[in-house]
């Protein structure tokens, strides 16, 4: 596996743009995997293509709001052409995938296998999804 200075490096994505309690409880589980939290934030284009509308808050805005949190090691955004180009470009030791993520997650075993990145990859538990998920705050 990868390592950055021997250390574990996890990879945790999202669009992530009203921050709440479910997001802090992913990225902490997705913490506790490693000893580095890189965070990938989805680029406006891409979430518009893959949710079938803008963000409420743009890219740069909810980098920013990623980069403030102080469980995350480094905040990025995402590629606009090849969404697993960032884990090319991260090499992580784990991937963090959210509960209930799917977007580019149905072929990733494969693009990894394609692109020889061998990393191990963790479905994480959800936290109160009835009160904290993203589509149910934006209906409030």
């Amino acid at each position: 596996m990868q390592q950055y200075n021997n250390k574990k490096i996890v990879l945790a994505f999202g669009t992530f743009d009203i921050l709440h309690p479910g997001h802090e409880s992913y990225l902490a589980q997705a913490k506790s995997l490693g000893d580095l939290l890189v965070v990938a934030v989805a680029r406006d284009k891409n979430v518009q293509k893959t949710k079938g509308a803008l963000p409420q808050n743009n890219e740069n805005q909810r980098l920013q709001r990623i980069k403030e949190l102080k469980i995350v090691d480094r905040a990025l955004l995402g590629f606009l052409d090849d969404p697993y180009q960032i884990i090319e470009r991260v090499k992580p030791d784990v991937i963090a995938l959210g509960y209930d993520q799917t977007t580019y997650t149905d072929i990733l075993v494969q693009e990894l296998k394609s692109r020889k990145i061998n990393c191990q990859i963790v479905r994480l538990k959800p936290y109160h999804p009835e009160k904290y998920k993203s589509s149910l705050l934006k209906r409030k």
